[in-house]
């Protein structure tokens, strides 16, 4: 025992300068420092830190260094906002309040539906939004819409007053407040688009030519061809809020495509999904992973969101130009969302953090999304291949400039229209239902949709194969979204395994069906 204690202090002895020093020496040379939580990748990092730090020593004679916090993609981050800002509160609830924690006060502090009024509930949420309490953590920079809302519903971002002051940004001619029924920034200023963001199909040409596709997939029905069964990457959407918005946004034309008649656009979209996952050869937990496989000849073909494509393409650029990985929004097959910023409650260096707010939203912030290496005013070390918010900067004498000089997103807004009353509260349902029906029981999907491809589909197997009446959008609507929202986890385990044994069951029928018509 005495031989471990000395070889524990021997430890913290050796290791202790090395955990105690600043994590990068740009950071221990700072005159001030930025905390910024994201799920950005590295080269969107290192470019607006770099830019920030120069614009800002230009403007102040000080040095700023960018500590980006990464925990994971966007669905870690809410869930470890969720936890810091339940500590935080706790913490100022106890010992600067002077009040009893408790069950009731945790489940109602970041609650939005919470009354404010003078019952037990009402008073933590009002103590919340009324405080300062914080994580350290000045920033919120990248992920979908949807997150922020949430985030803002829960107060755990504030109003940076960056809206409020700059009138001459937020409107029509510049950074709309909405198109094609996509919130671009919040009126009550808590967060704000910087970049679009799209979702569409990646695919390998040197894959397809060697499967025998002569025509690149250009719609998301293409997916569900048979000559791409088990050659498809996809994200599991209960990992990835990025693979949710796609199949949303998939079932959402298949919707619009009925005449808005949703019960039989849902039913239409889902099948669809089905007959994908049956095509594909895994679902990852990490949506960035899909357009890397099929850059490499793993996968043919995927679903992804824009940017994730043409990082990719860009990647594997050769000297004349030419890319065997490509990227293609599906017309009139998904909306134009944004990637939101915004302040935290709290955040240790509002003022700063306001500075960097402005930055991104600034023509030279905004040329960094995708200028081209090298261009004035464009990146120094990546090409970042994402579209700027800003409406002025798709002006013709900029097209030179642009790494997508044919992207018009402004105009492929218009080709689609999101209709929020129509999916938005199934967000969730939609992910938990492609798990229970597609990844679960792939397996028995993948062997089913084997067996139909070898008879030639007849039509009783093909029926019983396609039937989701167990996945409704009454179902949707009503008993998934409620299960869900209960927070009863033993619930929706149960739920999970109903949905998941009936197709499995489903699809070995299916399998059967079609072996006898052979």
């Amino acid at each position: 025992m005495k031989n471990l204690w000395l070889l524990a202090a021997l430890i913290a002895v050796l290791a202790g300068p090395l955990l105690l020093r600043p994590r990068n020496e740009s950071l221990a040379k700072a005159d001030e420092t930025l905390v910024i939580i994201t799920p950005h990748n590295e080269a969107i990092r290192f470019e607006f830190g770099r830019a920030f730090s120069d614009f800002y020593f230009k403007k102040t004679g000080q040095r700023v260094a960018v500590d980006w916090r990464t925990p994971g993609g966007t669905s870690e981050i809410a869930r470890f906002l969720a936890g810091q800002f339940t500590n935080a509160f706790e913490n100022h609830w106890r010992h600067t309040l002077h009040r009893e924690w408790n069950a009731g006060v945790q489940g109602a502090f970041d609650n939005a539906k919470t009354p404010l009024d003078d019952s037990p509930a009402g008073r933590a949420r009002r103590a919340f939004l009324d405080s300062n309490a914080g994580i350290g953590i000045d920033l919120f920079f990248g992920g979908g819409a949807f997150d922020f809302q949430q985030q803002a519903s829960a107060g755990r971002i504030v109003d940076c007053g960056v809206v409020r002051a700059h009138p001459e940004l937020f409107n029509d001619r510049v950074i709309p407040q909405t198109l094609g029924g996509e919130q671009f920034w919040d009126q009550q200023g808590r967060w704000i688009g910087t970049v679009f963001s799209a979702f569409g199909i990646c695919y390998n040409t040197d894959s397809l030519a060697r499967l025998g596709i002569s025509a690149a997939p250009e719609k998301w029905s293409d997916l569900a061809d048979s000559k791409f069964f088990g050659q498809l990457a996809l994200a599991d959407p209960t990992q990835s809020s990025v693979a949710t918005k796609a199949i949303e946004m998939l079932i959402q034309q298949q919707m619009s495509e009925a005449a808005g008649e949703k019960t039989s656009g849902w039913i239409r979209g889902l099948q669809l999904i089905q007959r994908i996952s049956a095509n594909a050869r895994y679902f990852t937990d990490s949506s960035s992973k899909v357009p890397g496989d099929v850059e490499l000849g793993d996968a043919a073909a995927g679903m992804t969101i824009d940017f994730y494509g043409r990082f990719q393409s860009e990647a594997v650029r050769r000297p004349d130009g030419s890319s065997r990985m490509r990227y293609v929004t599906p017309r009139g097959g998904s909306s134009v969302s944004v990637d939101p910023i915004a302040l935290l409650r709290g955040a240790p260096h509002p003022a700063l953090a306001r500075e960097f707010i402005e930055f991104v939203l600034s023509l030279d912030g905004q040329k960094l999304w995708n200028w081209k290496i090298g261009t004035p005013g464009g990146p120094q070390k990546y090409a970042l291949r994402r579209l700027p918010i800003r409406r002025e900067l798709y002006a013709p004498e900029f097209a030179k400039l642009r790494s997508d000089p044919d992207e018009q997103p402004y105009e492929q807004a218009g080709a689609f229209v999101y209709h929020e009353a129509w999916t938005g509260a199934l967000f969730r349902a939609i992910s938990f239902i492609v798990r229970a029906m597609c990844i679960d029981p792939h397996d028995e999907l993948r062997d089913a949709w084997r067996e139909l491809i070898a008879a030639g589909f007849p039509p009783e197997a093909t029926a019983v194969f396609s039937d989701v009446s167990k996945v409704s959008y009454e179902a949707a609507s009503g008993r998934i979204r409620d299960t869900l929202r209960s927070g009863q986890k033993i619930d929706q385990v149960k739920l999970a395994k109903e949905l998941s044994d009936g197709f499995r069951e489903q699809y070995r029928r299916a399998a059967e069906l079609a072996r006898e018509k052979k």
